[in-house]
């Protein structure tokens, strides 16, 4: 299954892909509500996904990333994305992706990568490993103090004491998705408690 916003891309990766005898393209999306709503009628056994979904967010296919597999832990999700960035590489395989390659991979490339997801098997083109590698060795209070504006906003909310349910209405998110960034906060915070994740912002001065 192809989710990616452009009409254009997903024309162009359905022609390369459809020329293998050993793989179709059974369904799209073009945002992150329809591709839920097509992958439980479609049920694809990988799911293409772009990291840009809107031009609000550059990855709200994170958090689309993370409800999928909660949803479906036999779905294999293989990032196809224009950006290289190593917290990136990172987080999309903590939401639970089995792989990352960027869109100027060769053609050859992104078809052994989708096998290899297939397969059960993780699959990073050499620029993605490559960063995955640096994320990995980079020290850790760097990334950890790093939030988003998303997880800003959900901070704010838990100080409210909100549940996950509620900060999910508040922000017109699944609760999923909610539970996502709350536990993406607790981990950058180095907290394993929602009162400790808001006395820390607090200290910061994010709420």
């Amino acid at each position: 299954m192809l989710v990616d916003d452009h009409a254009i891309v997903r024309q162009g990766l359905r022609s390369i892909l459809e020329r293998e005898s050993d793989l179709r393209v059974v369904a799209e999306a073009s945002s992150s509500a329809e591709a839920l709503a097509v992958v439980e009628r479609a049920r694809p056994q990988i799911v293409l996904l772009d990291l840009k979904l809107s031009t609000s967010s550059d990855t709200e296919g994170l958090e689309l990333c993370a409800a999928l597999v909660e949803r479906y832990p036999e779905l294999g999700v293989l990032v196809l994305t224009t950006f290289l960035d190593e917290r990136l590489v990172l987080a999309a395989i903590r939401a639970g992706a089995r792989g990352y390659v960027v869109k100027d991979v060769d053609t050859s490339a992104l078809i052994r990568a989708i096998r290899d997801v297939s397969r059960g098997e993780s699959a990073f083109d050499a620029r993605s490993a490559a960063a995955m590698v640096r994320g990995l060795n980079a020290p850790p209070v760097e990334e950890s103090k790093h939030l988003t504006s998303r997880e800003c906003e959900v901070l704010k909310l838990l100080a409210r004491g909100l549940s996950n349910k509620d900060i999910g209405e508040q922000l017109y998110i699944s609760e999923t998705t909610a539970k996502f960034h709350v536990g993406n906060i607790l981990r950058k915070l180095g907290v394993s408690r929602r009162a400790e994740a808001v006395y820390e912002a607090s200290k910061m001065g994010v709420i």
